[in-house]
């Protein structure tokens, strides 16, 4: 095709789809169904992961739940059981270990099938400024916040590929887009997680994949735990979410095939200033924003056997 007939297609399918999009802010979005579907969530022992295993257990998924943390994943399968869920499996699986996730991951496989809607929400937080964080603490960031989702994609998505079939969603933050003070292995593994699910997402557009979707999710702190103790400065522009409204919104962006979800909305604002703004204006609009204390009050969430 020549320079001509390619930037005419540019031009027309640019309109369309600023278009399609202006449309879409007003009118809903038909939400998918799970139903019958295979999703895998890790981290479901506690805070985002155990909501979204509940609100996904009503919609008729067949529901496998990894966590480090037994006691946590058994009570988030006992529940899910008592919201709905059909049929619920629990692996206790330690996601910064590459060889345990494929040995639990083979063993879902022939004990469950193959899973369709992988779910990488799996996480830690160091929680110290980068000069004091320990080494071992911030190769643990990497493993699990990163590292582990190279591994459950080579372990599920090939089966995804070969029926054109699936649903990759990365948990990642508002940490992936925007550099937080005193968060610098946390931001750095979630800036890779953002690259690596876009990328992949974009292999797949590539291969003729178009039926393995991709959602990347953005959030800003969600009431937890994980981030007890932080402070947002402004919390009517930045607040810190509330657990439940962030797993509605991430289980409505599945259902809807969303690519991308920030939250709040003032997110999306936050990081378009960013990539525009002079770096003297976006270090002022740090200061503003409170992003250099965000985390001098941290405890994170209390360690339990």
């Amino acid at each position: 095709m020549n320079f001509f007939l390619e930037t005419l297609r540019l031009l027309v399918l640019s309109i369309y789809f600023m278009l399609e999009s202006l449309v879409l802010l007003f009118v809903p979005v038909r939400k998918k169904s799970v139903a019958g579907e295979i999703m895998l969530i890790t981290g479901a022992g506690s805070g985002i992961g155990r909501l979204m295993a509940l609100k996904f257990a009503r919609l008729g998924a067949t529901l496998v739940l990894w966590d480090i943390n037994q006691t946590g994943n058994k009570e988030t399968a006992q529940l899910a059981k008592e919201n709905g869920a059909v049929r619920v499996h629990a692996y206790t699986c330690d996601c910064s270990k590459r060889q345990e996730i494929y040995r639990v991951a083979d063993q879902v496989k022939k004990e469950v099938g193959d899973v369709s809607i992988l779910i990488n929400n799996a996480g830690v937080v160091t929680g110290k400024k980068f000069i004091d964080s320990p080494d071992s603490l911030v190769e643990k960031t990497m493993e699990v916040n990163i590292l582990a989702h190279f591994w459950t994609y080579k372990a599920f998505l090939p089966a995804m590929m070969a029926s054109n079939h699936g649903h990759l969603v990365t948990i990642a933050s508002s940490a992936g887009l925007i550099g937080v003070s005193g968060l610098a292995d946390y931001c750095a593994s979630k800036f890779a997680a953002v690259g690596f699910a876009e990328s992949v997402g974009l292999e797949m557009l590539a291969l003729g994949k178009s039926g393995v979707k991709t959602t990347i999710v953005c959030p800003y702190f969600i009431h937890t735990g994980m981030f007890e103790g932080c402070q947002t400065k402004w919390p009517r522009v930045l607040p810190i979410l509330n657990a439940d409204y962030a797993a509605q919104r991430i289980v409505n962006a599945v259902l809807e095939e969303q690519s991308y979800l920030l939250m709040p909305r003032s997110m999306s604002i936050m990081n378009a200033m960013k990539n525009i703004l002079p770096v003297k204006l976006s270090v002022l609009m740090g200061h503003y924003f409170g992003a250099f204390s965000l985390i001098d009050h941290f405890t994170g969430r209390e360690k339990k056997d």
